[in-house]
């Protein structure tokens, strides 16, 4: 009798702890998603994020929860929305462009975090290095200071007798990184810059363009960042409207009737964000987990764009770029 009880007993215990393992097993992971723009201005690269997680065998809804939290164009909101992420007990949480990481990095210290994109990682604070990152930040570099100097480059080789180009600057912790860097290369290129702050709405947009032509540039340019990218079909009807050729950081731009672009594939480090958030849930550590700078660059130019503009480029200009529109 007493082996029938012990044996019951010990059948109890391991359906007891076979539950507990399948409980645990059955976990749905749950990821924060922190925006400082809005759903709709970063759909395409947000598309791109939830293909690749699928193709790891991650599936929205079934087996991983996303929980989004978009600003709204309005960036004092950063802290809160940071905290409150935090606060829904999340896995991991996955962020864009420098201010929205450093808010998320005050809120914790011990919830990985993945940025899809920072400017420079290093040099904002938010990890030791590239290579070792040690704290609980990893994911993509944009290299976007470097590639501002060679969008500028682009510029003046496109538009004969360049002397003047308006830079539109929005507000931003990544923003003075990239100035830093194009301040000596526009010397060194003899133009003068013309900084242009830019509010993230329609008027400040048309008042920042206003500026330019007040100012006799020849040509604008953007420093890189959600706010420009959420609001850039408007952006490309004022640079027409205005009569200014332009280079903008993403192909994106040109895909809305913009002149050129030169830059890094977001999608792509959207994409590469979603293979570092599947091993972060596969047990792996940021710390561990070197930031992955930029591999892919597009050069595209929009011919139609340059004719509403009046802007003949040459057949050596044209042969340079990866796509041309016509």
């Amino acid at each position: 009798m007493k082996k029938r009880i012990t044996l019951w007993l010990a059948t109890l215990f391991l359906a007891n702890v076979s539950l507990a393992d399948a409980q645990q097993t059955s976990k749905v992971p749950r990821i924060g998603y922190l925006e400082p723009g809005t759903a709709s201005g970063n759909a395409v690269l947000l598309d791109g994020f939830r293909q690749e997680l699928s193709k790891l065998g991650w599936i929205e809804g079934k087996n991983i929860t996303i929980e989004y939290r978009f600003t709204e164009q309005k960036l004092e909101r950063l802290p809160e929305l940071a905290a409150e992420v935090v606060r829904l007990k999340v896995d991991l949480i996955v962020v864009t462009g420098n201010p929205t990481a450093l808010a998320a990095k005050s809120a914790t210290s011990t919830i990985p975090i993945v940025m899809t994109t920072s400017a420079d990682p290093v040099g904002a604070g938010l990890v030791a290095s590239l290579a070792r990152p040690g704290g609980n930040v990893t994911g993509n570099s944009s290299l976007a200071p470097e590639l501002n100097t060679k969008r500028l480059e682009i510029l003046k080789d496109a538009v004969p007798k360049l002397a003047r180009v308006g830079v539109l600057r929005h507000p931003g912790s990544g923003v003075e990184i990239q100035l830093k860097e194009l301040r000596p290369s526009a010397l060194a290129l003899k133009l003068k810059l013309e900084e242009i702050e830019t509010q993230p709405d329609l008027k400040g947009l048309e008042n920042a363009f206003q500026t330019a032509k007040q100012k006799q540039v020849g040509a604008i340019m953007t420093t890189t960042g959600v706010a420009h990218f959420r609001e850039r079909k408007r952006i490309v009807e004022l640079a027409v409207k205005y009569r200014l050729p332009a280079i903008y950081f993403l192909k994106e731009f040109v895909d809305e009737g913009g002149l050129m672009s030169y830059g890094t594939d977001y999608t792509d480090l959207f994409r590469h964000a979603a293979v570092h958030v599947d091993k972060i849930l596969k047990g792996a550590k940021p710390a561990d987990l070197p930031v992955q700078q930029a591999t892919k660059f597009e050069f595209v130019i929009n011919l139609k764009a340059a004719k509403q503009i009046g802007l003949t480029l040459s057949p050596e200009f044209l042969s340079r770029a990866n796509k041309v529109i016509k």
